[in-house]
């Protein structure tokens, strides 16, 4: 499934409409952010993952979204399970995100 970025205006929209739920929270600046995008699209291809629906969400234009996690430092990775948040992580690991993801499966 491909990575769709979200903002404040339909974020909600995305919970609300998604039973499971990865946040990617970034900023244009972030270099570890940036560095990190070709694995987040990877994650979100792959096959044990295709039930999950992957947002990138700009930290610094959307502030309610980022409130909604508690984003504290980036890259910071949410998981959202019918609405509600789970589970957050702060890390530019691959490992420590899939084993995040892998806590919805």
């Amino acid at each position: 499934m491909p990575v769709t970025k979200a903002t404040d205006s339909d974020f909600q929209e995305f919970l609300d409409t998604h039973e499971k739920v990865v946040v990617k929270y970034y900023a244009d600046w972030c270099g570890n952010c940036r560095l990190f995008s070709p694995k987040y699209k990877r994650l979100a291809q792959a096959e044990q993952n295709q039930n999950i629906k992957f947002l990138d969400v700009n930290a610094e234009t959307s502030p309610a979204a980022r409130k909604l996690a508690n984003v504290t430092t980036l890259p910071f990775f949410a998981i959202f399970k019918d609405g509600e948040l789970v589970d957050t992580v702060s890390a530019s690991k691959e490992e420590a995100v899939a084993d995040l993801i892998n806590r919805l499966n």
